[in-house]
């Protein structure tokens, strides 16, 4: 009896651009906010809900479909951790719940600083933008924490939102690059991959 293989190609697209995008964009504008420059406004909400919120969640079940734990795992955690930072201000502002004090924003960020130090030792193995996003993130969110647990200065709020700009920017970096590469078909934006 003669069996045959069929292989099944993927031929979807790579969901990581838009994931990349919706987290780098919505963390720039947070963090401009964080910087001193407006303040906490709806459109940051909005943002936070549609698209670092919403796109993410749709690209880690994207990058589910074709395997990738890492993404997946990053993705709809991400899309989660913007979701559940607007229901803290937004739960609070319509009565449905006490709102979080610094010690308590302080823990939330913690994990989330936690969370992310362990996902950036995985970006030691795919490339080095990652490494720059996860790192800087990872970075941000103690500095956060730390900024809530003492109460700092306005001063050190304002560097904390510095540097999350940075780290929004390189998560809008590695999305863009990967976009332009794919298209023309060769290294336009380098990732720097790392070698297994």
């Amino acid at each position: 009896m003669n069996e045959s293989v069929t292989q099944i190609k993927d031929t979807t697209g790579n969901p990581a651009p838009l994931g990349l995008l919706g987290f780098g964009m919505t963390t720039v504008l947070l963090n401009l906010h964080n910087a001193g420059f407006y303040e906490l406004n709806s459109m940051i909400l909005a943002m936070g809900i549609c698209y670092g919120g919403g796109a993410q969640i749709v690209a880690g079940i994207m990058e589910w479909r074709k395997g990738n734990t890492f993404a997946t795992t990053a993705f709809v955690s991400y899309g989660l951790f913007w979701l559940s930072l607007v229901a803290l201000i937004v739960l609070a502002k319509v009565g449905w719940g006490a709102p979080s004090d610094e010690k308590s924003m302080a823990a939330y960020l913690a994990m989330w600083g936690f969370f992310t130090a362990v996902m950036f030792v995985g970006t030691l193995r795919l490339n080095r933008a990652l490494q720059v996003v996860f790192g800087t993130l990872a970075i941000l969110f103690f500095l956060l924490a730390y900024g809530d647990y003492t109460n700092a200065s306005t001063g050190f709020k304002h560097f904390t939102g510095y540097e999350g700009i940075f780290c929004g920017f390189s998560a809008i970096y590695a999305g863009l690059a990967q976009v332009l590469n794919e298209l023309f078909g060769k290294t336009v934006l380098p990732l720097g991959p790392v070698k297994k």
